[in-house]
């Protein structure tokens, strides 16, 4: 509870701070953070009692929301189906490794053109450059969790003959688990930011429209009010993200609590 509040305490000294020398400097592109959530209220916390209150949630957040999760899963099943492949076949990964490397390397945003003459302006295209960007750290953690299965339990499992399904979802995939959810949590990230960034162009609802939107307008207020919310909605999604994982991971965080009081 103590670092809780704590934690809370220096936020809220930041905000505090910040609509101190907003209030001062009175610069009309740093508006002041009451501005900014009187803006946040007006737009998506003033709807009636019947929609619980809030408004524009499901012309900006919603639609977002759905394209960020969806990328996200899809590339997730494709992160750690082939990460774990590649982790465990070496010659796989001599076969696919430059290829892979070299598509690593290039940035989404620059394949967006390329994505609306493949694919077109939508939804399609928002997801398929989400799932490009954002499917590389979750592989290259797969994979590298994958090589690194105790010798151990490689041997016991040779011992017992264990099925290949077995073996994967009962030895490699436990093991892996760990970089997984590293790679898991980096990608989300990412896919926030692809997702606005894919919104911006062609897109007739999201954040990222919302966003292009408030600037074409030169209203600055509104344009500081979705960053915020973009903020918040990356901290609610990581929250969620490392409740699972603690869960998932309960017994990882175990033994290396136990590796620590021993040390």
């Amino acid at each position: 509870m103590k670092t809780f509040l704590a934690r809370w305490a220096v936020l809220a000294a930041l905000v505090a701070l910040w609509e101190l020398a907003t209030w001062r400097a009175e610069n009309p592109f740093f508006p002041r953070p009451s501005a900014i959530a009187e803006v946040i209220q007006q737009r998506w916390l003033s709807g009636p009692p019947s929609q619980l209150f809030v408004s524009g949630i499901q012309e900006d957040v919603v639609p977002s929301l759905v394209r960020l999760l969806s990328g996200w899963a899809i590339a997730a099943v494709i992160g750690v189906s082939l990460g774990l492949a590649l982790g465990r076949s070496s010659r796989l990964d001599d076969y696919l490794a430059p290829v892979l490397h070299f598509l690593r390397a290039v940035p989404p945003p620059a394949l967006l053109p390329v994505f609306i003459v493949l694919i077109g302006l939508g939804s399609s295209m928002q997801l398929a450059l989400i799932v490009f960007g954002v499917v590389w750290p979750i592989l290259l953690n797969a994979a590298d969790g994958a090589r690194a299965v105790p010798a151990t339990q490689v041997d016991t499992a040779r011992v017992f003959r264990v099925s290949r399904a077995q073996w994967l979802l009962g030895v490699v995939l436990p093991s892996a688990s760990p970089k997984i959810f590293a790679g898991l949590r980096i990608s989300l990230s990412l896919s926030l930011i692809l997702m606005v960034i894919s919104e911006q162009v062609g897109s007739s609802d999201g954040l990222g429209r919302s966003l292009v939107d408030a600037q074409r307008d030169f209203s600055l207020r509104g344009m500081w009010a979705v960053i915020v919310l973009l903020g918040v909605l990356g901290y609610l999604l990581n929250s969620a993200l490392l409740m699972v994982e603690r869960r998932v991971l309960r017994w990882h965080l175990g033994s290396r609590a136990q590796a620590a009081d021993t040390t």
